[in-house]
């Protein structure tokens, strides 16, 4: 006898098809293009009610373009390598209908593919692979891929035709603009992200007047400066109010991972505030100008020229540099969900490097409960700000916490609106183990009740990684035993493993079940790695000389 079904709750009803075609994109102006987008973005709270129905034409369309403002050269290696980074996403294809569209510069190699979809829990990799859909531009230079696309029609087309149905389908950028605007009007699909109009909010200036909107600390400085003489008077309102600061920070307002950031030193120049004098005042000016000029950039590739025309093109802020006992540098990430749903997702421990240790390295989750709960209250505080603005999507807040004695003081300082550093190894964890952080406690439990840590980064570098391949990676890997254990559930999954060996640099997420574990994980992993790579550098010797006719005897 057969055993009664269960009643199911109806699935919604999917949005309306969009409406015709309504010309070509060049004929609409800004304003055109952002009334046409919000209609789009209404179709998304109906796609996200959808999502996990088992509907066989739900589907994702992932652009990973680095289109954030970016000082220095980048190669086209390095971005190849940066939009791979967002291949964690294919484990969202343990949906067993789902259907994803992934979109890259150049084609990513089938054995990274292979090897992301090995990962995949109580799912056949072929199954899975048969609902993936992999496009390259086939260029490789270091232009955004959102531009590479807006260039190409007829790809975009070829895009938009894979897209079953495009009212169960919605757009994953890396960031929000209007360039992703423009490709998400053009394949009619929404996109789960902040609309580009919000874009000002996080920029160094915009975070900043959030900060002050929401009432959370965040350091003394200004905003919204164009030009070496607000800068320099900026400096100078600093000192006034912070005699004892010994250094200013100098910030780009669309600068990324600390390429935008300088510091100024401010040592001695206190000194000159004592006197009101005209003649001593223009000193004291021009001292603080030479100061600024000479100011120490974190990217060193750039030079001070072309920062101070970033700086007047798109302007920046002057802030103290917090100082203390031991200053460390954590995160929150949240998301405002299509629903209106604002959520804590996680805090990590930022791990800092370069000339000024402003750029971003790597990261450790969660961050260290001594002040984890306290950042996400003050993060939650900007997030409600943020989604009241209409904010939607993941998004993440820097900041910089120091110990005076045995207190730790909080001082927010960055709002990314877009996926970071520390996105894809959280949700890489995530994905995995099914497991949920827990805010108020600062731990990340699995189903089962066991915590899980990881230690991550996109900065595994060094020369002797030139000497293997991609598929050497991954025999190390075999042989090793530095696969991710599905039963343990700890383990490595690695990352922008295209740029092994072009650049001599690859990523990875370590997984452990407490903070020292994750941390031997990582350690572990990158002595193999380091030794395999210098071993694959040992000269060969060169082969000993065959006579003619010796080798017939």
């Amino acid at each position: 006898m057969n055993s009664p079904s269960v009643p199911q709750p109806p699935a919604p009803d999917p949005p309306a098809p969009p409406a015709g075609p309504l010309g070509v994109l060049g004929d609409l102006d800004e304003a055109a293009r952002d009334e046409l987008f919000d209609e789009l973005q209404e179709r998304l709270p109906g796609v996200w009610r959808l999502i996990r129905q088992g509907d066989p034409l739900e589907s994702v369309v992932v652009v990973p373009s680095m289109s954030a403002d970016k000082l220095g050269p980048s190669a086209g290696a390095v971005n190849q390598a940066m939009e791979e980074r967002l291949l964690f996403l294919l484990l969202l294809l343990r949906q067993p209908r789902l259907r994803m569209v992934y979109v890259t510069s150049m084609p990513i190699n089938e054995h990274v593919v292979e090897y992301y979809l090995s990962l995949l829990p109580g799912v056949i990799p072929s199954h899975a692979r048969s609902r993936l859909q992999l496009v390259a531009v086939g260029d490789s230079s270091a232009t955004p891929l959102t531009d590479k696309l807006l260039a190409r029609p007829r790809l975009v087309a070829r895009i938009a035709g894979l897209v079953p149905d495009v009212t169960r389908s919605h757009l994953v950028p890396y960031t929000s603009t209007t360039r992703e605007r423009d490709l998400a009007l053009l394949l009619g699909i929404p996109m789960y992200a902040a609309h580009p109009r919000l874009y000002p909010l996080g920029t160094k200036t915009g975070c900043r007047r959030v900060f002050a909107e929401a009432g959370v600390d965040h350091p003394f400085g200004a905003e919204d400066l164009h030009s070496v003489g607000e800068v320099v008077d900026a400096v100078l309102e600093l000192l006034a109010a912070r005699p004892a600061a010994r250094w200013a920070m100098v910030k780009l307002n669309e600068g990324v991972s600390g390429s935008g950031n300088a510091l100024v030193d401010l040592s001695g120049l206190a000194a000159g505030q004592a006197s009101s004098g005209a003649g001593r005042l223009a000193d004291l000016h021009a001292a603080a100008e030479e100061r600024v000029r000479a100011m120490q950039l974190e990217d060193a590739r750039v030079g001070i020229d072309a920062y101070l025309a970033k700086l007047e093109e798109r302007g920046g802020v002057v802030e103290e540099r917090i100082v203390g006992d031991e200053v460390r540098s954590p995160s929150v990430q949240l998301h405002v969900t299509p629903l209106g749903e604002l959520a804590v997702l996680s805090t990590h421990d930022q791990v800092l490097g370069g000339p000024t240790g402003q750029m971003y390295l790597g990261a450790r989750f969660p961050a260290d409960p001594a002040y984890a709960t306290t950042i996400s209250r003050e993060a939650e505080k900007v997030g409600r700000v943020l989604a009241d603005k209409g904010v939607l999507g993941r998004f993440a807040l820097d900041f910089v916490v120091v110990r005076q004695g045995d207190r730790w003081q909080t001082h927010a300082i960055e709002v990314n609106l877009r996926k970071g550093g520390t996105t894809h190894p959280f949700l890489t964890l995530q994905f995995l183990t099914d497991g949920e952080y827990l805010q108020e406690e600062g731990r990340y439990l699995t189903p089962s009740g066991a915590e899980r840590h990881l230690v991550a980064t996109d900065h595994l570098e060094d020369e002797s990684l030139r000497g293997l391949g991609v598929d050497d990676l991954f025999d190390l890997v075999a042989r090793a035993g530095l696969h991710f254990d599905q039963s343990r559930q700890t383990g490595v999954v690695f990352h922008m493993i295209s740029s092994i060996t072009e650049c001599g640099r690859v990523g990875m997420t370590a997984i452990g079940d407490t903070p020292d574990s994750a941390q031997d994980v990582f350690d572990r992993a990158e002595s193999a790695l380091l030794a395999e790579a210098r071993a694959s550098l040992v000269p060969l010797p060169v082969p000993r000389r065959v006579r003619l006719g010796e080798g017939l005897r």
